[in-house]
């Protein structure tokens, strides 16, 4: 099971760190990342890092603004989002890959959150 939480709504320019807590067959060695659905819109990629931490991968949107880490004694990974923009309106979705290294296509991801959703107003 995955559960995210942490989104909200906020302004313009505000941050906000989302989380995602991983527990029993979703708690793996394996990849985790973030993906993001905008109303009307498909599920697009975020960002995602390896099981080492070794390798991240961020969407063009969002890199030098989003940053993904992790916690393995809890088996969680975090999304601490900067300089949020109306455009980052959406439910993020946590997920956990199919093997350890990171990946952008959804296909890769075994396991989703919930989603929780983030609102940035302007």
């Amino acid at each position: 099971q995955l559960q995210a939480s942490g989104g909200g709504l906020v302004q313009t320019g505000d941050s906000l760190r989302l989380s995602c807590a991983a527990s029993g067959r979703t708690s793996s060695n394996n990849a985790m990342g973030w993906f993001r659905q905008a109303p009307g819109k498909e599920r697009e990629f975020v960002v995602a890092t390896s099981w080492r931490g070794d390798r991240t991968i961020y969407a063009d949107s969002v890199e030098g603004r989003f940053t993904i880490s992790r916690d393995y004694g809890k088996s969680a990974v975090y999304l601490q989002m900067s300089s949020l923009k109306p455009e980052d309106s959406a439910v993020y979705y946590c997920a956990v890959g199919r093997r350890p290294i990171p990946s952008r296509e959804s296909s890769e991801y075994a396991y989703w959150g919930q989603g929780t959703l983030v609102t940035v107003s302007s």
